[in-house]
């Protein structure tokens, strides 16, 4: 027994080893991008790790500013902690604030910092989907940056696998055409690599494949350079619907995602093939990218195994273990915890003692995928000993509503780590399905990276905005008090609210995919538009203020598009034909208003979406496969029957005036025959109609959406506040 400890600690030493080796040129290199021209102004030098946790320290010295650290994200984190405290300035994916003072500001005395957590986790299998499936090296470039500026040292990194899979079944006979019908499109691959479906949005092109090989070799190079261990993946027994038949003594079995996809086929664990397979798949993505050892397998996402039998399904977890460890006898399996939430009535105590408890402690690490909302560890007795990481969700299918729960995110995982129930807690994780949204909400969770104690969440948007907004306004701190009382301080919603305007037409003021509830008073949310409104002349030059104030314009207006819904819904029951003009009209109108709004910012726009999409391409038959993929995504998620329609929707320019709005104009010119000719509403014909129009759209390539953003965010936001403002606190 003791003999295998030492090896395990052994393999924990090796992957995680004591390093204080700094990249002088790659960290001078990431000083340049990050600043241009003042890497001159910075001298790095490296220290050992603290206690084997990562450290930094930060001093002046003959006019320049000292970085060190143990890896090259250290020195970032020290640099990220020098800009942020001593400049105010702000790096975020929706507005960068770098307006550094001409000398820079002095470090008195000598700034050390340890975190408190081994592992920093970054990603979910769908965010390389809802916000990553189109981008570029140039993009994760800035990501890979941002990550280490923000100490994320784990970050899962499944770009490319594809490729790796290619290979895996050409080597075991299977034919281009055959593997037509498993690989996905792009927009779909999380799918697609989860077990839940097959071939939708495909045939995959050999150009993709090629391509993304490449770009996941930059992305682990630029990582690993770094100090990050990126978490890379592994075979959880899903193969090609052809694979039954050219093994058929196989044991194979049928599952349904019961999305309206068709059955994909699952190699059972406890079949011979499953481990070689598995060790197969390792071998071939270990010669192509490398390995840090960690390897992500959820078996059972969204998937309900065939028994709850607690021998089966410790068996299986082993068989799955044992296909990455006979290719890598230092393989740690990184496990999302995220089906202990979603199926918790099949996930028992037993079920999930019986899975985890199959793996040696120190060769698995379980991901708490929800715990700023749905913690499992605190009903698992801590994942039952295995290393676990707490993690933020906050987002589901790139949706974009101002929502997150502040305060949590800010105590929670300090309180946890203190926790002694929480017992081997290692670190904390950012694990949204999709991100570009919401940044204030990822920039404070990860203030936690360097610190044990609580943060102050009052005392931190304060900071936060005087950083970003580049000086210290009154109306702005008012009004990021009142976004963290309001909608910042959300509830157990799967994701923040979105709005009606984004819903196949209805009368109804809430449908299943489109969560319209508000667990705020939307009148706080109007006083901290008004207070941005005022403070417009004064932050206008702020690149993050203009993003904040068309977000908040959006919000609000997305808000009262319900109540005016419903005027039209009631004006229609009265058969009062006048106001449902009127009501219907303005309703367009405000989606008009939001889509004019929303094209002054490049975040905002479906343009950029479709045109990063079809820049993937070298042909226009793939440029067309993309564009498909992008549009789908974000709308029908599927066919025309698809029951994921508007799972991903976005309040973007282009989306709202060339579909949501379209559908809902059909809508009221049907309701307003009907009322014309006083006959009842054909529901039955309207959805068929609908339909055909949703997927006619979906199939386009008109080059209809610019990814140019045009016109003034900020004078364009205050003519809506004159428009709106007295007409909403008046619906109240």
């Amino acid at each position: 027994m003791r003999k295998c400890l030492l090896v395990v600690a052994a393999i924990v030493a090796l992957t995680f080893k004591a390093n204080a080796q700094v990249d002088q040129k790659a960290s001078y290199d990431f000083i340049e991008r990050v600043i241009p021209g003042k890497s001159n102004l910075f001298v790095v030098e490296a220290i050992p790790q603290q206690n084997n946790k990562d450290v930094f320290e930060l001093e002046s010295r003959n006019g320049k500013i000292v970085l060190r650290g143990n890896n090259g994200l250290s020195i970032a984190s020290a640099l990220n902690y020098y800009l942020k405290t001593y400049c105010f300035c702000d790096i975020g994916w929706n507005g960068t604030n770098l307006n550094l003072p001409a000398a820079l500001p002095v470090v008195k005395g000598l700034i050390h910092k340890t975190t408190p957590y081994q592992y920093r986790y970054y990603l979910n299998y769908c965010t390389f989907n809802y916000t990553m499936a189109w981008w570029d090296w140039d993009r994760w470039q800035k990501e890979i940056d941002w990550m280490a500026l923000n100490g994320i040292n784990m970050p899962l990194a499944i770009t490319g696998e594809e490729a790796v899979w290619q290979t895996v079944y050409k080597d075991m006979g299977f034919t281009d055409k055959q593997l037509d019908e498993f690989f996905s499109g792009p927009a779909y691959f999380s799918w697609f690599w989860m077990g839940n479906i097959d071939a939708w949005g495909g045939p995959l092109p050999q150009h993709w494949m090629d391509s993304h090989k490449a770009l996941q070799k930059k992305i682990l190079e630029r990582e690993r350079s770094f100090g990050m261990t990126p978490v890379l993946s592994s075979f959880t027994g899903h193969v090609p619907p052809s694979f039954k038949d050219k093994f058929p003594g196989a044991k194979v079995k049928r599952t349904n995602w019961d999305a309206g996809f068709p059955d994909v086929f699952i190699l059972d664990p406890d079949d011979p093939m499953f481990e070689t397979i598995g060790k197969k798949y390792i071998e071939a993505q270990t010669k192509e990218f490398g390995t840090d050892h960690l390897y992500s397998a959820d078996t059972f996402n969204e998937n309900v195994p065939p028994t709850n039998d607690s021998t089966y399904l410790d068996g299986m977890s082993k068989k799955v273990f044992n296909s990455m460890a006979a290719a890598d006898p230092k393989a740690i399996w990184v496990m999302q915890g995220w089906m202990f939430h979603y199926n918790n009535k099949f996930w028992q105590p037993q079920q999930i003692k019986a899975l985890l408890n199959a793996v040696p402690n120190e060769q698995m690490i379980v991901l708490d995928l929800y715990s700023d909302a749905h913690p499992v560890w605190n009903r698992t007795e801590a994942y039952y000993g295995k290393p676990w990481i707490w993690s933020m969700l906050q987002n589901f299918g790139g949706n974009i509503s101002l929502f997150g729960r502040m305060r949590h995110v800010a105590a929670d995982p300090a309180i946890a780590l203190h926790d002694p129930e929480s017992k081997n807690m290692r670190g904390i994780g950012v694990t949204p399905e999709g991100i570009e949204q919401n940044p204030a909400l990822f920039a404070l969770m990860l203030e936690n990276v360097w610190n044990d104690t609580p943060i102050d969440a009052d005392k931190w948007v304060q900071n936060y905005a005087r950083r970003r907004y580049a000086q210290d306004n009154t109306q702005a701190n008012e009004a990021w008090h009142i976004l963290l009382n309001s909608v910042y301080s959300g509830g157990l919603t799967e994701g923040g609210p979105e709005s009606i305007i984004v819903a196949r037409p209805t009368m109804k003021k809430y449908i299943d995919r489109v969560l319209t509830k508000l667990d705020y008073d939307p009148m706080q949310l109007v006083k901290a538009w008004t207070l941005l409104v005022n403070a417009a002349d004064s932050l206008k030059q702020s690149d993050g203020f203009q993003y904040d104030l068309v977000d908040v314009t959006r919000q609000v207006l997305a808000n009262y598009a319900s109540p005016l819904q419903q005027k039209m819904a009631q004006a229609y029951q009265n058969k009062d034909q006048q106001q449902f003009k009127l009501y219907s009209n303005q309703f367009l109108e405000l989606m008009d208003d939001m889509d004019a709004m929303l094209s002054t910012r490049k975040d905002f726009l479906l343009g950029k979406w479709i045109n990063e999409a079809r820049a993937n391409g070298v042909t226009d038959k793939e440029k067309n496969l993309y564009e498909f993929n992008a549009r789908d995504l974000v709308t029908l998620w599927g066919d025309k029957e698809s029951g994921l329609r508007e799972y991903s929707n976005r309040q973007w320019a282009g989306l709202i005036k060339g579909y949501y709005k379209q559908r809902w104009a059909m809508y009221f010119g049907l309701l307003d025959k009907s009322l014309s000719a006083k006959t009842d509403f054909n529901a039955g014909a309207f959805d068929k109609q609908v339909k055909d129009w949703e997927w006619q759209w979906v199939n386009k390539h008109d080059n209809a959406y610019t990814d140019v953003a045009k016109g003034d965010a900020v004078e364009k936001s205050k003519q809506l506040f004159a428009k709106y403002n007295a007409v909403i606190l008046g619906a109240h």
